[in-house]
């Protein structure tokens, strides 16, 4: 029996929330992998009830649970986050951006991953003010944490098993002591593995390759800021946000969310595309599956995937995306492909 934790969010977040949990017991009724799914409050709600986005009560729940499922959350995103991340060290932050089907993407063929690390740079918010017209930020970088995350690429990409070639992005020719420290690691971690093939870009030029040739690029391990940014286009570029699972792993939990926001302009509509966080799940699945050497999890990881890309393959949609089906239609349509 798996312990799921459920952040339901806000926004569209109860929709997507309840497509998860209806996945989920699918799963756990059909295919024969058991689930206990307890719901949870943080975010813009949360904050307005109790006075913090993310409740205490919810940050030991979820560190009970073998893993958590975090739908959308509002304007106090990086209250809930943010903070998961630094309290749990969920030190890797892996985005898959790969071409579906009647999805508009740039091409056919682009599959890459993102890995991005989520415990340093400016995201530790350390700023100041100098006086009332200069403010300070202070960008940490270490070669622990880089070392790291070089490590974690490298692990994906030896279970990607496509063109096991990792790109290193940073910005040294600039910020030399920083990402010249980010960039000396990562080279050193990666070059001890045997087989992968290693090169470095700055992010301007990533930036740029990814709209010019998206299928180059295999894993990108990159630190926390320019992760963000260059996974958001990557998630563009093969058709939007809504296909954009991410995954926070650290080395004895993760978390697993949709990309996008709490879109709270279609917020009870029951038009929002559930993908990206069923394909959170199919993620959840595989690294539980990998941690736990389960390979029933792996099984219906693929099988959860396979239903969403058959489904928009044939063009069933939901309304915010050109389709025609609701968030509750599309996730039956989900259920009946799995069942």
């Amino acid at each position: 029996m798996y312990n799921v934790s459920l952040i339901t969010g806000d926004g569209i977040g109860p929709e997507l929330s309840e497509s998860a949990i209806s996945v989920l017991d699918t799963i756990h009724d059909k295919l024969g992998l058991q689930f206990s799914v307890k719901k949870l409050q943080a975010g813009d709600q949360a904050l307005k009830q109790t006075g913090k986005a993310l409740p205490e009560e919810t940050l030991e729940s979820i560190k009970r649970s073998h893993a958590c499922l975090k739908a959308p959350v509002g304007e106090s995103a990086a209250d809930v986050i943010v903070r998961l991340r630094r309290i749990l060290d969920l030190y890797a932050n892996i985005r898959p951006a790969k071409s579906y089907p009647n999805m508009h993407a740039l091409r056919d063929d682009i599959d890459l991953v993102i890995v991005r690390e989520n415990t340093e740079d400016l995201y530790t918010g350390d700023e100041f003010d100098i006086d009332e017209n200069t403010s300070i930020a202070l960008r940490k970088i270490s070669s622990r944490a880089s070392k790291r995350i070089a490590k974690y690429a490298c692990m994906i990409a030896e279970q990607r098993n496509q063109k096991k070639k990792i790109t290193c992005v940073h910005k040294s020719n600039v910020l030399r002591k920083t990402d010249g420290l980010f960039s000396k690691t990562c080279e050193a971690e990666i070059r001890s593995h045997s087989g992968i093939i290693f090169e470095q870009m700055y992010v301007d030029a990533c930036a740029m390759n990814l709209i010019r040739q998206p299928q180059s690029f295999d894993v990108i391990v990159t630190t926390n800021l320019f992760g963000d940014i260059l996974s958001d286009e990557a998630a563009q570029v093969v058709g939007g946000l809504g296909m954009a699972p991410a995954a926070n792993i650290g080395d004895n939990f993760a978390l697993f969310e949709p990309v996008h926001g709490a879109a709270f302009d279609i917020a009870g509509k029951q038009i929002a595309n559930p993908s990206s966080f069923i394909l959170s799940i199919k993620m959840m699945l595989e690294w539980l599956g990998m941690k736990n050497k389960d390979k029933k999890c792996i099984d219906v990881a693929r099988k959860l995937e396979s239903a969403v890309y058959d489904l928009v393959k044939n063009g069933i949609k939901t309304k915010d995306i050109g389709g025609n089906k609701t968030t509750r239609e599309f996730t039956r349509e989900i259920i009946s492909k799995l069942s």
